[in-house]
């Protein structure tokens, strides 16, 4: 499995945007086991970029920081 926060990073070289995070990341700071991050780019492809425990929290930093 791929770092998630290294898939992330990449978005802006592609043009790619976050659409939708789930659970939300500014819905609560409470700890989460699983994140899920869509993610549209301008060709129309969509992604899903999923994390588990210690990269959920990561990812989550990642998406509040730098988009």
């Amino acid at each position: 499995m791929s770092d998630p926060v290294a898939q992330l990073a990449e978005l802006p070289a592609k043009n790619c945007k976050v659409q939708k995070v789930q659970p939300a990341v500014f819905a609560s700071d409470a700890e989460v086991n699983i994140i899920t991050v869509t993610v549209v780019c301008p060709d129309g492809a969509t992604h899903k970029i999923r994390a588990y425990r210690e990269q959920a929290q990561a990812v989550r930093e990642f998406v509040r920081t730098e988009t």
